[in-house]
């Protein structure tokens, strides 16, 4: 199933009612149910106003995400992305993605971006709805890709933006990698893009072993030796990932790619926006009921050398996340879509039916995509790649005055759901993993912080290569 339906790297169609804010720690049934914001169709973009009447939730529009992240001053002064190129990598992409970009940007007074590629270098998609899982895990997957191509153009409107489509779903374990793989190592061979962004994860301990994982991991060293740089979403469910079945380990893991030392793993947190993106308490770490940041030591990879300034807090392991960006639920954004789940043709005009819509988008998946128009603008900046990233990332956290990196102090990850059946019990049963703390410098809640965007990019690209 893609992400969006088991809620690791997306919680597009997650419906799980928030709970109050007395709860420890919340419990997330792991089924999607049937309604919920999260489900329902909307004719317009909701504003923060509106969700909060209508769903008891904040949700947020892009300038209002522009204005939290200090983009304005950036994009005041031209730097937007442009002469850069955003991969976004998805299983099957979207039929209607380009239609549904134009009409994004219209709404919200975007310009176009320069350009809008699709390739599909690992083999031919199979036609829209086909997909052996499911035509629910198609859809999640179209409503992945909308997810991520609109709000990294949200962050870099003058970047150029190349969508990548595999032709196998990735779900758990090495089922989809390969496929990823190839096309990502296609986009560095062929110098497509400078910043890849992934919002999709396995758990490490549903591969048959360590082996299979560094098997796979041609794409980012080729990368990194592009000086490309990689991202990708740490995951939905706390300090802990689902199983092979679908259900949560009852214990602390992670997931891959997020966890690979030539990625840049991207965590998740919750703002609190006015209606003009003034902050109105600081981020914490994103646990609201419906889903919570990834993030915890990986149980592959040791403790890489740009984390021995934390060795404190990762111990032997590589430790994520490395950064964090909006994901909540509780804090939504909004995105535009119009396929549907059926492939049908309209009879008086010969084309496919449209369901053209509003929806509401979160999770960890929402937050790479606006990572990678942050990096995409400070290429331009700098006039050249960052490529890897992490490297200079420790080493602008030693100076916090003048990173742009901003501490998240507030919020944890542990993450309880109920489970049953796949479990191993014969009725539901509410486990809860515990998970990390923010605290001052890094975690594995939110990893080093956030970004305040205009002096993250001056910072970073004032920097050698990684």
């Amino acid at each position: 199933m893609p992400k969006a339906a088991v809620g690791i790297a997306a919680c597009l169609v997650i419906a799980a009612p928030l709970v109050p804010r007395n709860a420890p720690v919340p419990l997330v049934r792991l089924a999607p149910a049937s309604t919920g914001p999260f489900q329902q169709s909307l004719s317009a973009p909701p504003d923060t106003a509106s969700c909060r009447i209508r769903f008891g939730l904040a949700c947020y529009e892009p300038a209002q995400l522009r204005k939290a992240y200090n983009l304005d001053p950036l994009l005041a002064a031209g730097l937007d992305g442009t002469g850069r190129t955003i991969v976004i990598v998805d299983a099957f992409g979207s039929p209607t993605i380009e239609e549904d970009l134009r009409t994004f940007d219209q709404a919200f007074g975007l310009p176009d971006p320069p350009s809008l590629h699709v390739i599909q270098p690992a083999g031919p998609v199979p036609p829209y709805p086909q997909d052996p899982a499911g035509v629910s895990d198609r859809t999640g997957w179209a409503g992945e890709t909308t997810l991520d191509v609109e709000w990294s153009h949200v962050f870099a409107p003058g970047a150029s933006i190349l969508l990548v489509e595999t032709p196998t779903p990735e779900t758990e374990g090495v089922q989809g990698f390969p496929e990823i793989v190839q096309a990502e190592n296609y986009v560095v061979d062929h110098d497509l893009g400078d910043v890849i962004s992934q919002s999709f994860a396995a758990t490490e301990e549903t591969f048959p072993d360590p082996g299979a994982i560094r098997g796979l991991r041609s794409a980012f060293v080729n990368a990194r030796r592009h000086q490309i740089t990689v991202l990708a979403s740490s995951g939905d469910q706390g300090a802990t990932s689902p199983r092979l079945d679908g259900c949560c380990y009852p214990f602390r893991v992670v997931g891959w790619p997020s966890s690979d030392p030539l990625v840049t793993s991207v965590g998740g947190t919750q703002l609190h926006l006015d209606a003009a993106g003034n902050r109105t308490a600081p981020d914490n770490v994103w646990n609201d009921g419906g889903g919570a940041a990834g993030g915890g030591p990986s149980h592959v990879f040791k403790r890489p050398s740009f984390q021995d300034g934390v060795a404190s807090v990762v111990g032997d392991a590589r430790g994520t996340p490395d950064l964090s960006m909006s994901a909540a639920l509780d804090g939504a954004v909004d995105v535009f879509s119009s396929f549907c789940d059926s492939s049908d043709v309209d009879p008086s005009t010969g084309k496919a039916v449209r369901c053209p819509a509003w929806h509401l988008a979160a999770g960890t998946s929402e937050a790479s995509p606006e990572l990678a128009g942050i990096i995409a603008i400070a290429d331009q900046t700098a006039g050249r790649r960052i490529g890897w990233l992490n490297p200079d990332l420790y080493r602008l956290a030693e100076h916090p005055s003048h990173s742009g990196i901003v501490d998240v102090e507030k919020g944890s990850n542990s993450f309880g759901f109920f489970c049953s059946g796949s479990c191993g019990t014969p009725t539901e049963t509410a486990t809860v993993v515990p998970g990390f703390q923010a605290t001052k410098g890094y975690d594995m809640a939110s990893g080093l912080g956030t970004i305040d965007a205009a002096r993250f990019v001056k910072a970073i690209a004032g920097l050698g290569a990684g």
